[in-house]
């Protein structure tokens, strides 16, 4: 099997990535002819997490209504190992790493019933103003007080 890739890694210093992992069944509708999950849903599951984990550290949509802002997906990657077959239950974890910048670098992992590795891939997001239209050079306000929480241990499991 080929190796599975490290997509960002911990800068010294930086606090631990932060975490979600949710758990689910493959639909009848995520599967191709061939009782395997279509490719294209994996993007899916990644959301699935993701929007866990932006709940868990408080960056779920609300909040990003109320603060005029937006965090557009700017690169998203996949590397698939091995199918999902339909009626599987399998997990989905979503990692936020650490960065300076006015992002988000998640790398995201998908286990089968069978415990292994069967996708990995990560999505980076850039935060912009939503009625300026303009990108973030630092990071907003609101993330910036996250990121406070992060180094804390506040928002650690």
């Amino acid at each position: 099997m080929r190796r599975h890739k490290q997509y960002f890694t911990a800068e010294p210093g930086a606090p631990a990535p932060l975490s979600a992992t949710v758990r689910r069944r493959l639909a009848f509708s995520e599967v191709d002819a061939m009782g395997v999950a279509w490719h294209g849903n994996y993007l899916r599951f990644f959301e699935a997490a993701h929007t866990e984990l932006m709940q868990k550290i408080g960056l779920g949509f609300a909040v990003y209504a109320e603060n005029d802002l937006a965090a557009p997906v700017v690169q998203s990657h996949v590397d698939y190992y091995a199918p999902l077959l339909l009626d599987e239950e399998f997990t989905v974890k979503a990692e936020l790493f650490w960065n300076d910048g006015a992002r988000l670098d998640i790398a995201y992992t998908v286990t089968g019933s069978d415990g292994t590795v069967r996708a990995t891939g990560f999505t980076v997001q850039m935060f912009w103003g939503l009625k300026s239209r303009e990108a973030f050079i630092f990071p907003p306000d609101v993330v910036a007080a996250m990121r406070e929480r992060w180094t804390s241990g506040e928002l650690h499991d």
